[in-house]
């Protein structure tokens, strides 16, 4: 099991460890007061990657090599025309050109490439670094398709690219998820493009749209490492299955009490077990009833599901869960989860049991086993 947590959060990165005998602590600050967006520890050489969103001063990107004792700025992303941002200029306000306005995800691009990193970004971009992040490369023939002029921002102004699963029979195999712009996959490196959102609809479009893939908002998309052809997705209107690699998508009804929701994680080893975090959609966007659970866990394909409510608050709890907030290590028993508050909670049993690690921290973004 994992005894390391990486915390993203809106006032910084906090490494969280987990002692012998069983509690889990803070182990040190990094980035206190800035907004970390993403977060990963590489687990083919050990670097870690923090990416900062900093408002008016730009998105940053830092490494580090020894655990996050010493970090160095690596570079960001940038688009065909942006103007860099540094602490005296800005980028292009005029709708001109694109520039970046955040790193949403951060994966590692697969055991044969070493060093080599993938990153999602708003506004829908995709990057790829071969040097741990030193240069960036834009995946153009992804920007160019004309299929991506469809796309559209959910919460954010623009359409980002959230989800990045590799496959790990073969690192040219990727799946995207993007919001809103359905599930994207390539089978060639990102030399060619296919968009695999065949089965999921969009309630929050017009009829006649409804099944449009280009216009699909997956909230989250997640593979299964020991059967990739299995992936789950946490979608704006429900949850979707596929166990047919992306091709085609089921969704899973009567998953209660609610079908919206931003996270979802899957078993390492087990494709028909899967967790969610529900939610009151649109404008609300707080747990069903006050009540804080990590509802939906089925081990059987979305058969039924599991209510998991123990150690969680029943009462007046108001924390929304994001889609990069929840997460399981490898061995499918150890999962994390933080919220919207600056709770923090742990279960080591799958989420039959749940303890909080902490209950005051900075709003959280994101949370990574390490």
């Amino acid at each position: 099991m994992a005894d390391r947590l990486l915390v993203g959060t809106k006032k910084g990165l906090f490494t969280i460890e987990r002692a012998a005998e069983g509690r889990w602590s803070v182990a040190s600050v990094g980035f206190l007061g800035e907004p970390v967006s993403m977060t990963l520890r590489d687990p083919r050489d050990g670097y870690t990657y923090c990416a900062l969103n900093l408002g008016h001063f730009g998105t940053k990107l830092h490494r580090s090599a020894d655990g996050g004792a010493t970090w160095e700025e690596v570079a960001v992303p940038v688009y065909p025309g942006e103007v860099p941002v540094t602490e005296n200029e800005t980028t292009n306000g005029n709708g001109a050109v694109d520039s970046l306005k955040q790193i949403w995800s951060l994966e590692a691009a697969g055991p044969e490439h070493a060093g080599a990193l993938w990153a999602g970004t708003i506004p829908g971009g995709l990057f790829r670094s071969d040097d741990r992040g030193s240069s960036w490369n834009l995946i153009t023939t992804l920007w160019d398709l004309p299929e991506r002029k469809q796309w559209f921002g959910g919460g954010a102004d623009a359409p980002g690219i959230h989800s990045i699963c590799v496959d790990p029979r073969n690192s040219d195999h990727v799946t995207l998820g993007v919001s809103c712009g359905g599930v994207w996959e390539t089978g060639d490196g990102a030399q060619t493009w296919a968009v695999r959102a065949t089965g999921m609809f969009a309630e929050y479009m017009p009829p006649e749209m409804r099944f449009n893939p280009n216009i699909q908002d997956p909230h989250r998309v997640v593979q299964c490492p020991s059967a990739p052809e299995a992936l789950w997705a946490q979608h704006h209107n429900g949850v979707f299955r596929s166990t047919d690699g992306a091709a085609s998508w089921q969704e899973v009804p009567d998953v209660q009490p609610s079908v919206f929701g931003f996270a979802v994680a899957v078993h390492p080893s087990d494709p028909d077990t899967a967790w969610f975090v529900p939610a009151v959609k649109d404008v609300s966007r707080v747990p069903v009833d006050g009540k804080v659970v990590v509802v939906a866990r089925t081990r059987n394909g979305g058969k039924s599901f599991d209510t998991l409510r123990r150690g969680l608050p029943q009462e007046h709890a108001y924390d929304l869960v994001y889609r990069h907030s929840l997460d399981i290590d490898g061995s499918g028993d150890r999962l994390a989860f933080g919220s919207t508050t600056g709770s923090l909670w742990v279960t080591e049993d799958q989420g039959d049991s749940w303890q909080a690690i902490s209950e005051h921290l900075p709003p959280i973004f994101c949370v990574r086993f390490a």
